[in-house]
């Protein structure tokens, strides 16, 4: 048969040669990449000139930047970026409707940025591969300027009116009840969000400051990327004007409710 392989994920070889295999006796027709984050992306083109396919993505996280985003990468000091595949290139770019079909399949491309600005999910009939926007078995990072917590809803709320049956996460077993996965990953957001503001409220504080409060009770290890999500929310937060910065808007700025 004919088949599309999504994400074929690091360049391993071990990997690569098991991901083969998996797929021997089938015509690959397309090598499809949900986001250029080196777990997703990095064996793909290893991968596709193996089986003779090309490489499908959006590819480009720096272009498909919101405005927002964009102008705070501009103005640089915001760090980020962590896992992008910087050298990943698909052989052609797609987003929004592009659709791969082979005999008695179609899959749509759906724009999901958030997790990453130019992450894209595939419906399947009934069935979304969600790639990193919504995973099977822990909320996603969001890492600004590439990550975008408002993003990040928009494309939850998508997921949601689409309605489907069952989501592919890029990490984590299938979700076989995708709307309480969904509404759940929102709440958590909304959740965080009162928490920050409820910190904030209480005094000025910077992320550090934040990060030892809120997730005391997370692995210290797991403390950088908190940090980053805490940016994520201040950053949204401020946008919509309930915090400002003392001063410019930056990972080490002390940040206050705004009045």
């Amino acid at each position: 048969g004919e088949v599309a392989v999504i994400d074929p994920g690091p360049a391993d070889p071990r990997h690569l040669e098991a991901l083969a295999g998996a797929v021997r006796g089938e015509r690959v027709a397309a090598v499809l990449v949900t986001h250029a984050h080196r777990d997703h992306s990095e064996g793909a083109r290893a991968f596709a000139e193996r089986v003779g396919a090309p490489v499908l993505a959006h590819g480009d996280p720096a272009g498909a930047r919101s405005p927002l985003m964009a102008g705070l990468a501009a103005r640089g000091g915001l760090g980020g970026g962590e896992g992008i595949d910087a050298g990943f290139r698909p052989d052609s770019r797609i987003g929004e409707g592009a659709e791969i079909s082979g005999p008695g399949w179609t899959l749509a491309a759906i724009a999901t940025p958030g997790h990453l600005s130019d992450h894209l999910s595939f419906r399947w009939g009934e069935a979304v591969f969600s790639g990193d926007v919504a995973m099977g078995w822990a909320t996603t990072l969001i890492s600004p300027p590439d990550g975008d917590l408002a993003a990040f809803r928009a494309s939850i709320g998508r997921l949601r009116a689409l309605a489907p049956a069952r989501l592919y996460p890029g990490h984590g077993a299938p979700v076989e009840a995708p709307e309480r996965l969904l509404a759940h990953l929102l709440e958590h957001r909304a959740a965080r969000e009162r928490q920050i503001v409820g910190a904030l409220a209480e005094a000025p504080a910077a992320i550090p400051d934040l990060v030892a409060r809120l997730y005391g009770d997370v692995d210290p290890r797991l403390h950088p990327a908190a940090a980053r999500n805490v940016l994520a929310h201040l950053i949204d937060l401020a946008a919509r004007g309930k915090v400002r910065t003392q001063g410019a808007l930056a990972p080490e700025a002390r940040f206050e409710i705004a009045r």
